[in-house]
């Protein structure tokens, strides 16, 4: 009879414990996934990714260290686990909601101001309380990484203690049981995080994970219920905030994109996520008989407007096709919005390659009315020309830096490549503009070819944009610059390079006009563009060539665009 007691105890013991050691590896997971939910998130919305997302988690990692400490406050460990398990429930899963909302309502209080003390449209808000909420609004992301962190920190003290409770007595291995729960479960978050997270909407990202959080301290909660006081309150609390989590995963993806959509200026028309970026396009109505103007955003970045994307591709295209001996087989290294393929395509190249990491935004420009708006789909047809589906397209969807060594291993040969990239505003980017890059480019094109590169602008980033042209030279081209303004831009620069021969301008002083249909770019007006402001490179020597994993470039134009910031403020 005793025996069968002693064995019905060990038994309810082991099953007690497995259930706290699968809560364990469940609250870890879910940690997990916050940690790179809400970097994630505040990349998107700050820029600069990987310094917003190291960050994050670097604040997330010390403040739970800090909560470790902490929970020794906590003088009920069951009372306090269940109550800790409804605020990161809460927290975890109305975070973004909630910055997204401060966010938004600080980049359009200074405009309401302006229209209800009729201020005219030229005098910026900036000063005064108005800058001290921005500065809150930019900041918000780093505080909920620290409230999260915190509390997370508490969960692995308490359930240490919950388990030496149940047990009766201390446990030798406590700890190593705990913190192996813990490692399992976050690496069960990370692959939960890259396999299906990052498919879905943010804010269903947020319910799901919180939804995990309520349901283990709800089996907790039944488990357990002889340790804790205000049974029924707790279970309210779980219905009540039940109840919440549904409603942000139904509708919160609306909510947060109607909130986000007050970063721009202008009317968001289409917003969509994709694995690797989050891809907007906006509408200005200017009335009168005028077409609307419509500007497309990457990570809330402007990639082009359609007032004068053409300028840009022109300038991008044109000097390099027009220098290259031959136009038949063309690289395009990025230009996923395939409107510097339409212009490569004037010049009837037999082939064209196009290397893209995101078939989404591929597929988004080659069939836009699949996805778009019929007003909105029609404008980028006839923006794009159709270009994607013209005979001779080759599109590769791949990390470019990958890509190109499969070009090279294939002995592939390029008249001209054009390399119409991001800005290097983070290290992954960095290394696409490295002398590493260029070296293996220079071996994909022909020798009497050139390549040219977007290299951000001379004026607000100047040291950037030289290390850009040292960087092309250290490679072994034989390289040049030049510049024009783009007004949604301001003023931007390339540089151009061919592997032997006469250097680009020579080149194009022996034509007498461009030699496709243009609407902005002249000879004269593109000779004029390799001539720079006195002095533009008299500090050319200080400046670092751009070697793989050095970071010189990525440093370089974070700190431009740094100073530009506050200088703007």
């Amino acid at each position: 009879m005793q025996s069968n007691s002693l064995n019905s105890k060990k038994i309810k013991l082991v099953i007690d414990d497995a259930l706290l050691i699968l809560i364990m590896a469940t609250l870890a997971c879910c940690g997990l996934i916050y940690e790179y939910l809400l970097s994630h998130y505040s990349a998107r919305i700050l820029g600069s990714v990987e310094t917003v997302i190291y960050a994050i988690i670097g604040i997330m990692i010390v403040s739970m260290g800090l909560g470790a400490f902490a929970a020794k406050k906590i003088k009920d460990a069951f009372q306090g686990f269940v109550i800790l398990e409804l605020t990161v429930a809460l927290i975890g899963c109305s975070a973004t909601l909630f910055i997204a909302s401060v966010i938004g309502f600080s980049q359009t209080l200074p405009q309401i101001i302006a229209d209800t003390y009729q201020i005219p449209n030229d005098v910026l808000l900036k000063g005064d309380f108005l800058a001290s909420i921005t500065w809150f609004s930019i900041n918000l992301p780093y505080v909920f990484a620290f409230i999260l962190g915190f509390l997370i920190g508490m969960e692995i003290p308490l359930i240490a203690r919950i388990r030496e409770t149940i047990y009766g007595h201390h446990l030798a291995h406590n700890a190593g049981t705990i913190y192996g729960a813990d490692y399992i479960g976050a690496g069960v978050g990370a692959a939960i995080w890259v396999l299906f997270m990052l498919n879905i909407e943010i804010s269903q990202a947020a319910a799901l994970t919180a939804s995990l959080n309520l349901i283990a301290g709800f089996i907790f909660l039944v488990r357990f219920k002889h340790y804790l006081r205000h049974k029924v309150k707790l279970i309210i609390g779980h219905l009540i905030l039940a109840v919440f989590i549904v409603l942000i995963f139904v509708s919160g993806g609306h909510w947060q994109k109607q909130m986000q959509n007050m970063l721009y200026l202008d009317k968001v028309v289409y917003q969509t996520q994709t694995p690797y970026q989050n891809l907007v396009f906006t509408e200005r109505l200017l009335g009168g008989g005028y077409e609307p103007i419509y500007n497309f955003y990457i990570n809330g970045r402007l990639q082009f407007s359609s007032l004068d994307e053409h300028i840009y591709h022109e300038f991008l295209v044109h000097p390099a096709m027009q220098a290259s001996a031959r136009h038949d087989n063309i690289l395009i290294i990025g230009g996923g919005d395939g409107l510097a393929l339409r212009e490569v395509q004037k010049w009837n190249p037999s082939h064209v390659t196009l290397i893209d990491l995101d078939p989404n935004l591929i597929a988004l420009f080659k069939t836009p009315e699949a996805f778009l708006p019929p007003h909105l789909s029609d404008k980028i047809e006839r923006l794009t020309q159709d270009s994607f589906n013209q005979p001779g397209v080759k599109v590769i969807n791949d990390d470019a830096f990958i890509a190109i060594d499969r070009l090279l291993a294939n002995k592939q040969s390029f008249d001209t490549i054009i390399v119409d990239l991001p800005d290097p505003s983070h290290p992954d980017l960095n290394k696409v503009y490295s002398v590493n890059f260029y070296y293996r480019l220079k071996h994909l094109l022909s020798g009497d070819g050139v390549i040219v590169v977007q290299s951000t602008s001379p004026f607000h980033a100047q040291s950037a944009f030289i290390s850009i042209g040292k960087t092309l030279q250290e490679a072994g081209f034989i390289t040049e610059q030049y510049h024009q303004n783009v007004p949604s831009f301001g003023e931007w620069g390339w540089t151009i390079a061919s592997k032997s021969g006469q250097k680009p301008s020579q080149r194009l002083i022996q034509f007498n006009q461009v030699e496709v249909p243009t609407k902005w770019l002249t000879l004269p007006l593109l000779k004029g563009a390799f001539v720079f402001n006195k002095d533009f490179y008299a500090d050319k020597d200080k400046i670092n060539v751009n070697f793989l994993g050095t970071n010189a470039l990525y440093q370089y134009h974070q700190k431009a665009w740094e100073v530009e910031t506050e200088f703007s403020n």
